[in-house]
């Protein structure tokens, strides 16, 4: 007798629960037949992923619209999937703009990417934002999932302190909003993500969580005699679809080990657990972890905050030692503005590690990227001019077959982001009438 499909969606073990992907093999067969009939049997997924300090323009925007556009030097990394993308301009903020608020352009930027709102400009702990797009559609789905959304960061959460021309660090370090007042401070230790994604958090997974670091011991260990069992349930395609997802599983587990004892080995120095040491490898191990809990269904709503805006991270391993938001005042120094050009795509290059693995893991006949949305983009456009219009956005993924992509969308330049949200909820199964500063939707991704 096969066994329930909603009962063994997980691997379980001494205090451990681990998600898997959909396996169609588990299905009952009433449910594979509805399945087949419909026009997709996965759920929707949601990621926005922030870019700090604007682009250089000129490396970015293409000269072209429409389909036959050329992929600029910025996007040429995303060459591979370039049919999957589409390039947006003239999409705005105008409540990142100070609208009489004087300076603080990056605190603003930040605040206002997911929420389309005038923040309050207060260094103390009445900061005020709006709920942001991505919380928006978690109380909607989010029931349905182990963790209703999850907050990614490759900066160190910071809620208080002043940290822009006194604006309070919560706008800054945080992406989603739970209320007004309630930012959701971002993970940034892949080890705790990872432990959030696949421990049950009762005392019992607490146990089993210091039994596997006192013995060196994989989560997979703990969960091996039912993934033997299952495997006996599945047919050819689904056994290669479990090996290779529970390799994976093993892979980002090695390299935050690899990580917790590279940072041990350091003299004098604390580093926290499990972050590794080089920017690109953090990235990709957060975007791993994305990956990983679109994948298992753990989530169906995700941020990430590649860093803050104002961040002034140096980028030594291309070529740029100097601070980045220092160079992002380039003022035309050609010098400058080539340094940037480098960073935005080293950018483009993480990016496209992300959407190339969503797009090479298959889900039926299509792929996990065909069954999300992916908003890629930053708050602020030049960054010289700390502009909020135009800004540079990507917009990847299928929508379960809604979005048209392989295009150039050029708009009027103050077109409200939020119109793009509002349009994207929708495709969630969320409708709202406005959202943020919106004016309506944008049929233009149709």
């Amino acid at each position: 007798m096969k066994p329930d499909f909603s009962r063994r969606s997980f691997l379980r073990g001494f205090g451990t629960l681990l998600a898997l992907p959909a396996m169609e093999s588990l299905a009952p067969r009433s449910v594979r037949a509805a399945a087949a009939a419909a026009k997709s049997q996965f759920p929707l997924r949601m990621a926005f992923i922030y870019s700090p300090n604007g682009k250089n323009m000129d490396h970015w925007t293409p000269k072209q619209d429409g389909p036959n556009y050329e992929l600029t030097r910025a996007l040429k990394p995303l060459a591979k999937v370039k049919g999957d993308i589409s390039i947006i301009s003239g999409l705005a903020h105008d409540k990142a703009r100070a609208n009489g608020d004087g300076a603080g352009d990056h605190a603003r930027a930040n605040a206002t990417f997911l929420t389309g709102t005038q923040v309050r400009k207060t260094a103390g702990a009445d900061i005020r934002a709006g709920v942001s797009v991505d919380q928006i559609a978690a109380r909607s789905v989010g029931q349905v999932t182990r963790l209703p959304s999850l907050e990614l960061s490759c900066d160190e959460a910071r809620r208080a302190g002043n940290c822009d021309s006194g604006y309070s660090c919560a706008y800054q370090f945080n992406l989603a909003w739970k209320s007004e007042g309630l930012p959701l401070a971002p993970e940034r230790d892949p080890r705790l993500a990872f432990e959030r994604l696949f421990g049950s958090g009762n005392a019992e997974e607490e146990a089993a969580r210091a039994k596997r670091d006192l013995q060196n011991k994989s989560v997979l260990d703990f969960v091996l005699d039912d993934a033997k069992a299952l495997q006996k349930q599945l047919g050819r395609t689904d056994r290669q679809k479990l090996d290779e997802y529970l390799t994976s599983v093993r892979d980002i587990e090695r390299r935050i080990g690899n990580a917790n004892s590279a940072a041990r080995e350091l003299p004098d120095y604390q580093k926290p657990t499990g972050i590794p040491e080089s920017y690109k490898d953090h990235i990709r191990l957060m975007f791993d972890l994305l990956w990983l809990s679109f994948q298992t269904d753990s989530t169906r709503v995700a941020s990430f905050l590649l860093a803050h805006d104002g961040s002034n991270r140096t980028f030594p391993d291309i070529g740029v030692p100097d601070q980045h938001h220092g160079i992002s005042h380039h003022q035309k120094d050609p010098d400058k503005l080539e340094k940037i050009a480098l960073i935005d795509e080293f950018y483009s290059v993480q990016l496209a590690y992300f959407l190339e693995k969503m797009k090479a893991t298959k889900e039926g006949d299509s792929s996990l990227l065909d069954h999300s949305m992916i908003v890629f983009g930053s708050g602020i456009g030049d960054p010289d001019r700390h502009n909020h219009d135009d800004l540079p956005v990507i917009l990847a993924g299928g929508g379960n077959g809604s979005l048209k992509h392989g295009r150039h969308i050029r708009l009027n330049g103050e077109t409200p982001m939020c119109n793009l949200y509002l349009s994207l909820l929708d495709r969630m199964g969320v409708k709202e009438e406005r959202f943020g500063d919106s004016t309506g939707r944008l049929d233009l991704i149709d």
